[in-house]
């Protein structure tokens, strides 16, 4: 897909590879004056041919009309260091550059002239017009250093570039300086050979250099260039300034963060700006660009809800594995009022960010719970030594546990005599809800075997009960210090506990929700179902009860249900 920012960085790109022709072949001054002269009529022969000719310019005018609309776009000018130094360099570009262009490319074009060598211009800058060397010498750093700025930002979110980082710091210092230095020399050669006399007669007979009423007219376009250039971006702030004005008038919109802190901002300004704005610390290694993902939130808010995001921060957003609930604080601009976390330390760098979301760092997700319990256990242990209920416990919750991660599922925690498992936290609820139902017929199996091997051990056999449900949760990292760990709240958990709390009124083994069979993927047909009630729902749930879980059937088979007591 194109976008605005892939055009500007192409538009980029392509007069990048055109100041760094010119810049070698100043560099090759260092040479001798001729190599000079020679490379400039390769370099000038290639960029003279119209379809290179179209992309210089049409590049030029491309970029600079972007830039100006990203200039409109942002909501604060409140930047770093290095994306301020880069944005005053790319608007002073034209400024330094106009009478340069128009002295040569325009002249050349238009005026029929021919002053397409260096000499002459080395000529002009070092000898007739000593003054114009100052900023012909200063454009070429800004440009250069403008486009090694925003180069850079590209650059960095790639993980590669960390290794060669310092090669391309050298490399992009040594151009411009060994171009300054093949300008000096070579000027001084010609400054040398101009205090031959007649030598400029001489040397300059064969071109054809402007009349005086064309340098009058070359001057007025440079005049008439530059305002316009000035007009532009005089237009540009001005715009700005009356639709703030404008927006001021609607009210502002108020983006909360933790500990308290918040922002009030003009609605369409983005979190990364509004953070900057409240001086708060936010990661952002690509400048805003939403590359590299290190500004990502997780994003609370009133319904309607947030703007929905573009294609272009979709795809970065799937990269990293976010849930709908995770943003670019650089894209998202709400209308409405809003609560953000960062999910990044402020001083996160490339490598953060192309790392995927962390579910322990919280995230509404759609998975299975299951709650399994061990049914009379209360009477078993207190007829038992304390060494032996915790010998038994042990043996039971190493079998379930590993019965359960065999599964796919996730062991959240051990609660009594009770277990709390979760599938689905790292793929589809679907796949969560095969995964619960696989673990539930592997751990009554494996009942089967710990009761044979504690035949001796036990009166009687352990029996379970286990409840099986689906449905949206939280999932993060909760509790605090050593005690943290990933778990997840919200009413499906709930109801996965008081579908295994109905293992003890129906005197089965294994209850399960209607929700998670179907996602599952098998015939519901096939099931008998029955309507329970479940404490904190007004409606009834349609559950199914098998007598032992281990004669749930495979996939697309039918299972006999066994009828309940009365409700």
């Amino acid at each position: 897909m194109i976008t605005l920012r892939r055009v500007r960085l192409f538009t980029g790109l392509a007069m990048l590879s055109y100041v760094a022709m010119h810049l070698l072949n100043h560099a090759v001054g260092l040479v001798s004056l001729d190599a000079m002269e020679e490379t400039l009529t390769v370099v000038a022969g290639l960029w003279s041919r119209p379809p290179l000719q179209a992309l210089l310019y049409g590049s030029f005018t491309v970029h600079f009309l972007l830039a100006l609309w990203a200039l409109y776009q942002r909501r604060s000018l409140r930047l770093r260091a290095s994306e301020l130094l880069q944005l005053v360099l790319g608007f002073a570009i034209p400024f330094l550059l106009v009478r340069h262009v128009v002295g040569t490319r325009v002249s050349n074009s238009f005026f029929h002239t021919d002053l397409g060598y260096e000499t002459y211009l080395l000529w002009v800058y070092f000898v007739r017009s000593p003054q114009l060397l100052a900023v012909q010498l200063t454009v070429l750093v800004v440009a250069w250093s403008h486009a090694m700025i925003g180069l850079h930002f590209w650059l960095r979110v790639r993980p590669w570039y960390a290794r060669v980082r310092s090669l391309a710091l050298i490399v992009a210092v040594l151009v411009p300086v060994l171009a300054i230095l093949g300008v000096v020399e070579a000027g001084r050669q010609v400054a040398a050979l101009a205090e031959t006399p007649g030598w400029a007669g001489s040397a300059f007979s064969h071109m054809t250099l402007p009349t005086k009423a064309s340098e009058i007219a070359l001057g007025g376009i440079v005049t008439g260039l530059t305002w316009f250039f000035a007009a532009a971006l005089v237009a540009v702030l001005a715009a700005r300034l009356a639709r703030r004005i404008s927006q001021r008038r609607h009210g502002v919109v108020r983006i909360s963060y933790p500990d308290g802190r918040f922002a009030e901002v003009l609605r369409g300004t983005s979190v990364l700006e509004a953070s900057r704005l409240a001086g708060i610390p936010h990661a952002s290694v690509c400048g805003g660009r939403g590359r590299c993902s290190t500004c990502r939130v997780r994003v609370r808010a009133a319904l309607p809800g947030p703007p929905p995001p573009s294609e272009e921060e979709r795809r970065v957003l799937r990269r990293i594995g976010a849930g709908h609930n995770v943003r670019l604080a650089c894209q998202l601009r709400p209308t409405t009022a809003l609560e953000v976390m960062p999910l990044l330390p402020p001083f996160a760098g490339a490598a953060e960010g192309g790392r995927r979301v962390d579910v322990s760092q919280g995230s509404e997700r759609e998975i299975a719970i299951m709650f399994a319990d061990i049914r009379g256990f209360t009477a078993l242990s207190e007829t038992r030594l304390p060494y032996d209920v915790v010998f038994l416990l042990n043996r039971y919750f190493a079998a379930m546990g590993r019965a359960v991660e065999a599964a796919g599922g996730r062991v959240d925690k051990f609660i009594g005599d009770g277990i709390m498992a979760l599938f689905g936290i790292e793929g589809s609820a679907e796949a969560g809800c095969r995964d619960a139902l696989a673990a539930a017929r592997a751990m009554s199996d494996r009942l089967v075997e710990l009761n044979a091997s504690l035949h001796d051990e036990l009166e009687r056999p352990l029996r379970i009960g286990i409840g099986i449900h689906v449905g949206h949760v939280i999932v993060g990292e909760m509790g605090y210090g050593g005690a943290a760990s990933l778990t997840a709240i919200g009413d499906a958990v709930n109801i996965a506990s008081r579908l295994e709390t109905l293992t003890k009124e129906y005197d089965c083994e294994l209850v399960v929700s209607q929700d998670v069979v179907a996602r599952a993927g098998y015939d519901i047909g096939g099931f008998h179902w029955h309507r329970v009630e479940i404490r904190g729902r007004q409606e009834p749930l349609a559950a199914a009860m098998l007598d032992r879980a281990f004669d749930m059937p495979l996939l697309g088979s039918e299972v006999r249900m066994i009828e309940p007591a009365p409700v």
